[in-house]
């Protein structure tokens, strides 16, 4: 049974969601002012993991993430581009996708932009107001966090300190936070540096507060209520609390059963920032020659809620990792036995079931992943030791377990199949096809110094030559 960090109660929860078999998945996603950065594509990525996972534990998947096209970032930066805020806003969602397509992370069913909901956000705004929840001042509306009684409840603030606070209210330091007032913003009058952005609504001409985004979002396409919200540990406090804020005010109704956050990401031992030079992107990775499949191993392995120090040291496991499965499936691939050796059929089928039933229990227990990868490292460690007893029944059956694992992982199968390529155009070249029938005509004559030396000719065309009992296998070097 699936079990499950709630950050609301602060302990592990058996996951059984609203509707059965149905779950309603949030997932905070990135202000479109910049390229996103490593610590981001960890949040994304666990968002995926988890996704996939409950894909492949029987659940459907409603998946949400917000795209936040207007705010001070991106009116700020566009107008240093002198460029309108949808063409800038546009670039780099278009960048943000295709870094999602490049880790092979899938893409959410519905990706809502701040910027075509703003008639949501007025609503829900009005109605926070009507309730006395929001006050205005100089034509912007703010949130009194004084009138909503567990305000702080997912930070787990102390509410002793809330007492003493001015009116109650914590000092709150956000994108809007004015000359210290403790309320947050909901809608942020026009002002003069904003340009062209701003609408004329009912609550007056402005441009919506952060917080409010996701809160009008969500409820419009998950409901009132829904399962899951997730996002990193740095949005805890204040925007998901804020968001509970909002809605809850509004509907009177829990927002989110489980709240599940992803913890920091730090290079070599500190936090990411600009300003110590170590604010990598994806491009910064490709830059240095590493395949962004080799980082979503990196980020995959290690358990969400566990710190996560990144090193480009990480790249070599990963690779190492990476050319286990790979030539594993090249292994596999090359069974061509009709029928395997007698009793060995069933072995296979229980060390395949004996398998599944450890990755479960392992990605059962909050996406404990370590564990789960090192039973599938066992498997093949175990079903290489027996390849030469297999035959084309069992090729088929693991190779499907490793492709039905890999739904959850989401690295296997794409680099097995850059791999594929690249050792396909290489063994097309006809010079390689003239040198390995030599090397097997002079194997067959006993000419062994002949046969070394064009294995060594091939090793320096950037193909390794592994003999077996069935042939030989060729790798790339």
């Amino acid at each position: 049974m699936l079990r499950l960090y709630n950050t609301l109660s602060r302990r592990v929860e058996i996951f059984r969601p609203i509707k059965e078999k149905h779950v309603g998945l949030y997932s905070c996603g990135p202000t479109v002012y910049n390229y996103v950065h490593l610590g981001n594509l960890r949040a994304y990525i666990f968002t995926d993991l988890l996704k996939r996972y409950l894909h492949y534990r029987g659940f459907k998947v409603k998946h949400v993430m917000n795209i936040t096209d207007v705010d001070d970032k991106t009116i700020r930066d566009s107008q240093k581009n002198n460029q309108s805020l949808k063409e800038f806003t546009d670039f780099y969602l278009k960048a943000f996708l295709g870094d999602l397509k490049l880790m092979n992370i899938k893409k959410p069913d519905i990706m809502p932009r701040a910027t075509k909901h703003i008639e949501e956000m007025v609503a829900l705004i009005k109605e926070i107001k009507s309730k006395g929840y929001a006050y205005s001042v100089n034509d912007s509306v703010y949130y009194k966090i004084s009138r909503f009684k567990s305000y702080g409840k997912l930070a787990h603030l102390d509410k002793r300190f809330l007492k003493r606070n001015i009116e109650g209210r914590l000092n709150l330091r956000d994108e809007y936070d004015k000359e210290q007032v403790n309320d947050f913003v909901l809608w942020k009058t026009w002002q003069r540096e904003d340009g062209d952005v701003f609408w004329d609504s009912q609550i007056g001409r402005g441009r919506p507060g952060w917080h409010i985004e996701c809160s009008a979002m969500a409820m419009k396409y998950l409901g009132e209520s829904f399962d899951i919200h997730c996002g990193g540990v740095d949005l805890i406090f204040p925007h998901h609390t804020n968001e509970i804020a909002q809605s809850e005010a509004v509907t009177g109704k829990r927002f989110v059963k489980y709240w599940l956050h992803n913890a920091h990401l730090l290079i070599e031992g500190q936090r990411m920032a600009k300003s110590l030079g170590n604010f990598y992107t994806l491009r910064d990775i490709q830059r240095k020659g590493f395949n962004p499949l080799l980082l979503r191993i990196i980020l995959v392995k290690n358990r969400y809620r566990q710190t996560l120090n990144f090193s480009f040291k990480d790249f070599e496991e990963a690779k190492t990792i990476a050319d286990k499965f790979i030539n594993f499936l090249l292994n596999v691939e090359f069974i061509n036995r009709k029928k395997a050796l007698a009793g060995i059929e069933k072995e296979i089928e229980r060390d395949i079931e004996n398998c599944r039933k450890k990755f479960v229990k392992y990605l059962d227990d909050d996406l404990n992943v370590s564990p789960a990868m090192a039973a599938v490292y066992n498997f093949i460690s175990e079903i290489n030791k027996k390849m030469d007893l297999l035959g084309v029944k069992q090729r088929k059956k693991i190779k499907k377990f490793i492709l039905e694992i890999d739904d959850v992982l989401g690295f296997v199968l794409p680099l097995y199949n850059e791999y594929s390529v690249k050792l396909e155009s290489k063994i097309k070249n006809s010079w390689l096809k003239r040198s390995l029938q030599k090397r097997e005509k002079a194997r067959n004559e006993k000419d062994y110094a002949k046969a070394d030396k064009l294995r060594r000719q091939i090793l320096n065309f950037g193909l390794i030559i592994e003999d077996t009992k069935n042939g030989y296998v060729l790798k790339i070097k």
